[in-house]
C-alpha cells in the first residue's frame, strides 16, 4: 500500500459532507504540488467541485474518479453491469420495500388515530400523508443520511488509483494525461456532467477512462458503448489478464452506472465477482459497512496498464 493511500484510508475515507470533500481537495492539491502538477478545482452544479490535475484539455486521454462518498444504507447498492435485467428487478425490489414500508407505516397511524375517536376520513387521509412523508424520509436519507465510513471500494480505490498512477507516471508522459476527480456522482453525477458541458471538446472526442470501485473482484471489467469500440484493441494491448485477474473488455449488452456515461469517449472500470450458479459478473457490499474490500493487487494493476495506455495512446 503506497504512502497516499495509506493516508487516505486513515484520514480522508469519509468524504461526504463539505468540509470533509474541502479536507480532500487540500490533500490532493498537496500531493498534485509535490509530484509537479498543475492543479485547479472547477465549480458546477449544486456546488460540484471537481479537481483537475493537469492540463485536461490537451490531454489525450483523462483517468477520472468521484471522490464522494454515499450515506450509509442497510442494503447494498446490487449492481450486474451485463445484465440489465437483474439490475433493474433490484432496483424495484428497493423501491418497492419502500413502499411496503411506508405503507405499512401509514395503515397503523389510521388504525391508531381510529382507535383514538378521530374521524375515518381523517384518520385516513392524514396516514395517507404519513405514509408518502416516511417515503420521501427514506429516499432523502438514500442520498443524504449518515455518512458511510467504509468506502474502500466505492471509492476510495479510485482515488488512490488516480494517486497512484499520478505518482507513477513518468515525466515523458504527463502532457498526454490528466486526472479529474469528480464530485458529487453519488448524488446524481452532477460534477461530471458539469464537467463536461463547460469542456466539450474533451465531452465528444477525448477519451475519459473512469475508475469506480475497482479493489473488490477479480475480473476487471471496461465497458464500452458504440462510441468507445474503437478503442477495444487499444485496452486489450495495455491490459491483458494475469493468472489472477480477468480482463472483459465488453462491448455489447454492457452498462456501467457511472460518470463515464456523460462523455462519448467514457469508458467504466470496475471490479467484479462471479457467481457461482449463473456465472452472473455482480457487485455488492458497497454503501455499507462492509465495504471494507481493498485489494492492492488490483490498484497496481490497474497503475500499470493505465501508464502503459499513456505509452501507446
Amino acid at each position: 500500500m503506497t504512502q497516499t493511500t495509506k493516508e487516505v484510508f486513515e484520514k480522508y475515507q469519509v468524504r461526504k459532507s463539505k468540509k470533509q470533500r474541502t479536507a480532500f481537495i487540500e490533500y490532493v492539491k498537496t500531493v498534485a504540488q509535490n509530484l509537479g502538477y498543475e492543479t485547479k478545482i472547477e465549480k458546477g452544479t449544486f456546488g460540484a467541485r471537481n479537481i483537475v490535475v493537469g492540463n485536461a484539455d490537451k490531454a489525450k486521454v483523462l483517468y477520472t474518479a468521484h471522490y464522494d462518498t454515499c450515506a450509509k444504507m442497510f442494503f447494498p447498492n446490487f449492481i450486474t453491469p451485463k445484465n440489465f435485467l437483474i439490475y433493474a428487478l433490484y432496483q424495484l425490489l428497493i423501491v418497492a420495500g419502500f413502499f411496503v414500508v411506508s405503507g405499512i407505516v401509514g395503515i397503523l397511524a389510521t388504525a391508531i388515530m381510529m382507535n383514538l375517536g378521530i374521524n375515518d376520513m381523517t384518520a385516513t387521509d392524514a396516514g395517507i400523508d404519513i405514509a408518502f412523508l416516511v417515503y420521501f424520509v427514506m429516499l432523502f436519507l438514500l442520498i443524504l443520511g449518515p455518512a458511510n465510513k467504509h468506502t474502500a471500494n466505492d471509492n476510495t480505490s479510485g482515488v488512490t488509483t488516480l494517486l497512484d498512477i499520478m505518482a507513477s507516471l513518468p515525466d515523458n508522459q504527463r502532457d498526454k494525461v490528466a486526472f479529474v476527480f469528480f464530485d458529487l456522482e453519488e448524488a446524481g453525477l452532477f460534477g461530471s456532467s458539469s464537467f463536461a458541458k463547460n469542456h466539450k471538446d474533451i465531452r465528444n472526442n477525448t477519451l475519459v477512462i473512469n475508475f469506480d470501485c475497482v479493489s473488490d473482484g477479480k475480473t476487471i471489467l471496461f465497458a464500452l458503448k458504440k462510441t468507445t469500440k474503437k478503442y477495444k484493441d487499444l485496452l486489450l494491448h495495455a491490459f491483458k489478464s494475469t493468472d489472477t485477474i480477468t480482463v472483459d473488455v465488453a462491448e455489447k449488452g454492457v452498462f456501467y452506472p457511472s460518470d463515464n456515461a456523460n462523455f462519448k469517449g467514457g469508458i467504466g472500470v470496475a471490479a467484479l465477482k462471479t457467481s457461482m450458479l449463473t456465472k452472473t459478473l455482480y457487485m455488492n457490499r458497497i454503501h455499507t459497512s462492509r465495504d471494507t474490500v481493498y485489494d492492492e493487487e488490483n490498484i497496481t494493476y490497474l497503475v500499470n496498464g493505465a501508464i502503459k495506455l499513456a505509452e501507446i495512446i
